[in-house]
Formats: C-alpha cells, sequence, structure tokens
C-alpha cells in the first residue's frame, strides 16, 4: 500500500458505479487471478482520457482486454484503440471480451512480444497506455516515444512496485533485482528526458503521466 489504506478507502467509496460489463469483468478476473488496474487507477485514466479525446489509443499489454473495454468506454465512436498481447491463454479471453462489448471494430489486438510489435507500428498515437511486463518498460520506451504524437500523453502503471522502488537494491528480493533496477532507470529517463514532462504519481500501484512536447 502506497497510500494511507482509510484514505483510499474513502476515495474509492465517491466512486460512482462502473458500467455492468466492467464489473464483471473485473469479477472474472479476480476469480482467475489475472492482475488488473486498480480502481483509483481507472480514475485517472478516464479523467486523463475524457481531457485528451484522443483518436489513436496504443495499448502495451492487453491481459483479458479489461482496461481495453475500460477505455473504450470513454472515447467516441471515431477513436480507435490498439493493444499489444503475447500470452496467448489470454487472447481469446480478450478477443471474447471486446465481442461483448461490441468493441470489435474499435479495438485492434495484434499478438506477440511488444519488443517486436512495437516496431512494426507506424502510429502516431496520441495516448499510449503502458501495462505490461514492468522489466520491459525501459525497452519498450524508444519505439514508444517514436509513436507518440507531439502533445501525446503516456502513461504508465505499475512504476511504484508496492513502494520497493524506493528501497535499496539489496533490500529487494533477489528475483526482483533486475525489475527493480530497471523500473529506476525508467523513471529516471522519463524524468529527465528532453522533450517530455513527466509526472509520478503515487496511486494505485504507482503511475506516470508524460507529455511530449
Amino acid at each position: 500500500m502506497i497510500v494511507d489504506e482509510r484514505m483510499l478507502d474513502y476515495i474509492l467509496s465517491l466512486d460512482k458505479d462502473e458500467s455492468p460489463l466492467v464489473r464483471t469483468i473485473e469479477q472474472e478476473a479476480i476469480r482467475d487471478y489475472v492482475p488488473i488496474i486498480r480502481k483509483e487507477s481507472r480514475s485517472l485514466l478516464r479523467v486523463l482520457l475524457n481531457i485528451k479525446k484522443p483518436r489513436a489509443v496504443l495499448e502495451v499489454g492487453t491481459a483479458i482486454g479489461f482496461s481495453a473495454v475500460l477505455m473504450s468506454e470513454c472515447l467516441d465512436e471515431n477513436s480507435h484503440i490498439t493493444t499489444i498481447e503475447k500470452f496467448e491463454k489470454r487472447i481469446p479471453v480478450a478477443r471474447e471480451n471486446f465481442k461483448r462489448a461490441g468493441k470489435e471494430k474499435q479495438i485492434t489486438l495484434l499478438e506477440g512480444d511488444a519488443v517486436d510489435v512495437l516496431k512494426t507500428l507506424e502510429g502516431p498515437y496520441d495516448f499510449i497506455f503502458m501495462d505490461a511486463a514492468k522489466g520491459q518498460y525501459i525497452h519498450f520506451l524508444p519505439d514508444v516515444l517514436k509513436l507518440l504524437a507531439p502533445g501525446g500523453i503516456l502513461v504508465s502503471d505499475n512504476v511504484l512496485q508496492d513502494g520497493d522502488v524506493v528501497e535499496s537494491r539489496y533490500a529487494v528480493v533477489r528475483r526482483n533485482r533486475t525489475i527493480h533496477s530497471r523500473m529506476r532507470d525508467y523513471l529516471w529517463t522519463l524524468k529527465h528526458m528532453e522533450g517530455m514532462e513527466t509526472i509520478v504519481l503515487p496511486i494505485g500501484d504507482g503511475m506516470t503521466v508524460s507529455v511530449k512536447e
């Protein structure tokens, strides 16, 4: 928990109900132990989408399609989401969720490793949501920035690793040290990159919001 749990509970109590399908997919994700974007992070994502009103959205990391469906509810019919997923077992579930939402034409799912798929895309995208393997963010970044339009927004989820990112490398369990090191590199790079303005927010498991100048 990054923020005070009591304060978080109060903030979440203020939220409006989500759509029935979003709530259903959430319950299915919980049942099947599939990680999805946290409630407080969803609120930020929806606000940003409503401010930006993007026409072209790219999501890196589809999982079962929860975030793509959530985002599609914030967009008008002229907007399009392209999402990338490599885990074969989750791809048919995501496609079925897009069908349930009636969004098959608005959401395009590309199968494969984002490291390879990103290099095949032309863009530009005016909103990019990064929600894949945390240890790969730093490797995705060069291609993601090429695809991001001037004035575009990059949102990255799960960047504070339940607070572990502030710890010394040797205070983190050995199996997580590579991810820990790469995430610290990612955050440093975003915050010090010319042509990008970034804020790191202790929302959910940590989110960054970056704007390309």
